[in-house]
């Protein structure tokens, strides 16, 4: 009986780099469920030394231009190309995601977004924004951080879609003054956003095809984009980080989804740009 054809050296480099990302985080999952318990700041914390490795073992450089304030609560606004988007910004700070609940059920996914506290919504029902407000308050009020996708999905890494205005009403309790948040009590969160681009493979610089690729979106299944992202050379993203403001400055859901949206879309094309 004749074997069937071995792998392509993509595949090999691809199944390398997840069994490196299996053998750095099996082990590392019941400390994070320890600290979780016994030290929230802590936990905090771990998952963003977790992801800066994450990113090494993947062959992902990360450049940043700015910085997310730290000893405050901020709500970080980003446009959306790939489950990659996911360490990426983990590595750049200690951050929590807002993720679709259907997120919490993928095998082992689902485990890793709970050990970073993710704050969970369900798209289908109106009623679970009101939950979910609860959540991202409570995360906010102890001085966590939060990454909002308001695009509500992810891309093909060329363009931003519109942000959804919708996605931003978990906040509103917050933009009211509601949560104890202002004067005597926890300090206004701030609002900053967060521009994403890959840029570079192997030292050359990305086409829009070549980001395409790299997109997770359409019928994409997770395990396809996985072994196609990871079994490719050493891969550069960049981050364009906004001015941080207070969510006080806005008037309402809206106008913050406005100022997010046109900021994120200047910072795309800065990075694309080459500036």
């Amino acid at each position: 009986m004749e074997a069937g054809p071995s792998p392509s050296p993509s595949r090999w480099r691809a199944y390398r780099r997840i069994a490196g990302f299996l053998a750095l985080t099996l082990p590392l999952m019941p400390v994070q469920w320890v600290l979780i318990r016994v030290s929230p700041t802590a936990a905090r914390w771990f998952p963003h030394w977790y992801h800066r490795q994450v990113c090494r073992i993947i062959g992902v450089r990360v450049r940043v231009h700015g910085e997310v304030p730290r000893g405050r609560a901020v709500l970080l606004v980003a446009n959306h190309v790939s489950w990659l988007d996911i360490p990426v910004l983990s590595a750049v700070a200690p951050v929590a995601f807002v993720a679709k609940t259907e997120v919490g059920r993928w095998p082992l996914v689902g485990s890793l977004v709970r050990l970073q506290q993710c704050v969970f919504v369900d798209r289908t029902r109106r009623v679970s924004i009101g939950d979910t407000a609860d959540d991202m308050i409570k995360r906010l009020g102890e001085g966590g951080s939060i990454v909002l996708f308001p695009e509500g999905t992810s891309t093909d890494g060329n363009r931003v879609l519109p942000f959804r205005s919708s996605l931003f009403a978990a906040v509103g309790p917050a933009l009211a003054g509601v949560g104890g948040f202002g004067a005597g009590g926890a300090a206004m969160p701030l609002i900053q956003t967060a521009a994403l681009v890959y840029t570079r493979r192997d030292g050359l610089p990305l086409t829009w095809a070549d980001r395409r690729a790299l997109g997770y979106y359409g019928d994409i299944g997770i395990g396809e984009s996985a072994i196609s992202t990871l079994g490719g050379g050493p891969l550069e993203v960049e981050v364009r980080l906004g001015p941080p403001r207070p969510l006080s400055d806005f008037a309402d859901r809206k106008a913050l989804a406005r100022h997010a949206e046109a900021e994120v879309r200047a910072g795309v094309r800065t990075i694309m740009r080459g500036g």
